[in-house]
């Protein structure tokens, strides 16, 4: 990291040596120099750049100083120097007198510290379980899971969607029934996003300059992406391996943009590093503390935006036609994708017992398939994911748990529902936080 030369909490700095001082007529005057949250948060941002050279998944947005960027570009970073180096600022910050108002901040630092010196462990190779991994990087107490438990919603489904074969094969060749032909979804995600936009300007004064730029892309292990540019802008990547069926296209352009990552990160940016000059939220690190609120606030955002039935009434009136699709088996389908949420915890176990190593990747991936509800092409995508992000998987189902929790908590009124929401990502709050209010 930069300097982590500062000394626990004050340094003094003499311009001659302890013997020169005692002989001198008119001795240097020491000058006290504190080390501060400010100065704790700058020298997170190089740690973190630096644990990016480590691991380039780990920093997922960055919106600070370009030189600092610059400056560990391409150096080689020795994982044990930056254990140590985690470890000695974690002690500083630790010890510093503070005022009252700065808790949180200092509580969010120490959090983010944890995390990094985690994920430092698992992309090193040592022995880290899944749940000291998701409860020590994402701040949430992973619970247990029987499989089992999600066959009733399995039974039913099977009950009410046509066809033959096995549930997954069941659902997966109706589901596609209703997949975007590939000529139109350029339109239909540019007016599904403009509609999330719109709905989330209502309630949130969005920066003018705001933006962003949407690609489609392959070979990749997620269904959509948010590249963070700084400055109010985004990359937004959806991956077309698979058929999109018309319901992501509300799904992602309110997950990946309104209200969900690319406003986080602008509110973040602004809010936070702006208007607070807390510099360290110039860097987001994918494994970390805010994971389960950035990408529960990204699912819970969906229905925040289209609250009751207003999601199938907006994309059978607008999105189905744009797409060519038949709109006769729409109610169907929607039920059928609410009893598929149902088993979004089903995968916590999987990738549980899959990383612990008490699952082959031969018997994972038809589990996978099974509550997953995919092809085995998907599925093993799915897998794919889990091994390249691990615990991360919690993040959209647990994480949406805890979002929904807080903003509920808040009132019925959109009104009291948008602020907690706003609330949640600017104070900041992590998952910890909102678990013991």
């Amino acid at each position: 990291m930069k300097n982590l030369l500062l000394t626990s909490a004050i340094i003094l700095v003499a311009a001659c040596s302890p013997a020169e001082q005692v002989t001198t007529e008119e001795p240097v005057k020491a000058e006290a120099v504190e080390y501060s949250l400010n100065q704790a948060g700058e020298d997170f941002v190089k740690l973190a750049l630096r644990m990016g050279q480590v691991d380039s998944d780990y920093v997922d947005a960055y919106s600070g100083p370009k030189d600092w960027r610059e400056a560990i570009k391409d150096t080689q970073v020795d994982p044990a120097n930056l254990t140590k180096d985690i470890e000695d600022l974690r002690r500083r910050i630790g010890i510093l007198d503070i005022e009252p108002s700065e808790d949180i901040r200092r509580k969010n630092l120490m959090k983010l510290l944890r995390a990094m010196a985690v994920r430092l462990d698992v992309v090193t190779g040592k022995p880290v379980s899944f749940d000291k991994e998701v409860s020590d990087i994402y701040d949430v107490k992973p619970p247990r899971y029987d499989l089992s438990d999600y066959d009733a919603v399995l039974a039913e489904l099977d009950a009410i969607v046509p066809g033959d074969g096995s549930v997954a094969e069941q659902v997966n060749n109706f589901r596609n029934k209703f997949a975007i032909p590939k000529d139109k979804l350029k339109p239909v995600f540019d007016r599904a996003i403009a509609e999330c936009r719109a709905r989330t300007s209502v309630y949130f004064e969005l920066p003018e300059t705001e933006k962003f730029t949407m690609e489609f892309v392959t070979d990749k292990s997620w269904s959509g992406y948010n590249y963070y540019q700084g400055n109010y802008e985004s990359l937004i990547q959806i991956n077309t391996d698979f058929p999109i069926t018309i319901d992501r296209a509300v799904d992602l352009g309110c997950h990946e943009g309104y209200p969900g990552h690319h406003v986080w990160n602008l509110f973040i940016e602004r809010e936070l590093v702006r208007k607070r000059d807390w510099i360290e939220y110039s860097v987001n690190p994918l494994f970390g503390p805010f994971g389960p609120l950035a990408e529960g606030s990204g699912n819970f955002g969906i229905g925040l935006a289209f609250p009751g039935e207003e999601k199938m009434a907006f994309e059978k009136e607008v999105l189905f036609p744009m797409a060519g699709l038949d709109t006769s088996e729409a109610e169907l389908f929607e039920r059928v994708l609410k009893l598929e949420s149902q088993l979004s915890h089903a995968t916590n176990d999987i990738a549980r017992r899959y990383l612990d190593g008490d699952l082959t990747k031969d018997e994972a991936v038809p589990l996978i398939q099974k509550y997953y509800l995919q092809s085995r092409e998907k599925s093993e995508q799915r897998l794919r994911f889990i091994e390249k992000y691990r615990g991360y998987v919690i993040n959209y189902n647990i994480g949406q748990d805890i979002v929904r929790s807080y903003v509920q908590d808040a009132g019925d009124t959109p009104e009291a529902q948008w602020t907690a929401f706003r609330d949640m990502l600017t104070i900041p709050l992590t998952p910890g936080d909102l678990q013991k209010r």
